[in-house]
């Protein structure tokens, strides 16, 4: 079996007195598609940001293809959360996605006849060609979030970041952003790992999950982590899960409770 693309080893991450998680083995390995999901709070951005090297581990390691991971690495591409952009914003998307290329020089890039190239075909594999010189202030959600998903993989990279990418978008655009990840990932055989509140847009897309909650968390496929009796444990109280036309509907504790509050948006949905 290949060595693994991202790999955490007893991880541990606390805030003053709080502690996040810990005691976190991972691995995920190319071509594989791992959701974190859990409530607001427990980590899950966190993992992201530690992933990337902008916060520092309380103990334990992360390693990216046998290395220690670090700020600015190439071989991680990132899908950020949506965000409305200011209006007077002149970037095209096509400079946006060029900032997937060569995005630490100084100003905006210059490509060469090459890169130029891996732009276009970029933008090109997920249908933004017809806007690709339009401000992106001025694209709608589900446009902003392809041309993000272009500047994430021209790099190639070996692991693709997405934290929440489909806050914000409509069940259309989120079926049709899941679907790009998902061809992008099986494209280049990227390791995905997707952080989301909801996992139904993407359920059939998904090989492992990581549920976070309580400063625990559970690591295995769909089916062995989203159930009533392992999110019971989790939450210390009454969770029920069920499975309607393909879709997980997850029922939380009493009114207010952790459990009842992360779930609710899932049960609207159903």
């Amino acid at each position: 079996m290949a060595a693994p693309v991202l790999e955490l080893t007893d991880a541990r991450l606390r805030y003053g007195d709080r502690e996040l998680w810990s005691g976190l083995d991972l691995q995920v390995r190319a071509g594989e598609f791992l959701a974190v999901i859990g409530p607001n709070g427990t980590g899950k951005t966190s993992l992201l940001r530690a992933i990337l090297g902008q916060v520092t581990l309380t103990s334990g390691r992360i390693e990216l293809l046998g290395q220690p991971v670090g700020r600015g690495n190439d071989r991680i591409g990132y899908v950020p959360q949506q965000k409305p952009l200011d209006q007077g914003t002149p970037i095209r998307a096509r400079d946006l996605v060029a900032f997937g290329v060569n995005g630490r020089r100084w100003g905006l890039p210059h490509l060469s006849p090459a890169e130029r190239r891996r732009v276009d075909e970029a933008l090109d594999a997920v249908g933004a060609t017809a806007y690709a010189k339009a401000p992106v202030a001025s694209l709608s959600g589900g446009e902003q979030q392809r041309v993000r998903i272009a500047q994430s993989v021209v790099g190639n990279p070996a692991l693709l970041l997405c934290d929440e990418p489909l806050l914000s978008l409509d069940l259309a655009h989120q079926r049709a952003v899941s679907e790009l990840i998902d061809e992008q990932r099986r494209r280049i055989d990227t390791a995905v790992v997707f952080v989301t509140h909801d996992v139904n847009p993407i359920l059939g897309m998904v090989d492992r999950v990581l549920y976070l909650a309580g400063g625990q968390f559970r690591v295995g496929t769909p089916d062995e982590v989203l159930r009533s009796e392992v999110l019971s444990e989790m939450y210390g109280t009454t969770v029920d899960v069920f499975h309607s036309r393909g879709r997980i509907i997850v029922v939380g504790g009493p009114e207010g409770s952790e459990a009842h509050a992360h779930h609710i948006d899932e049960e609207k949905h159903a």
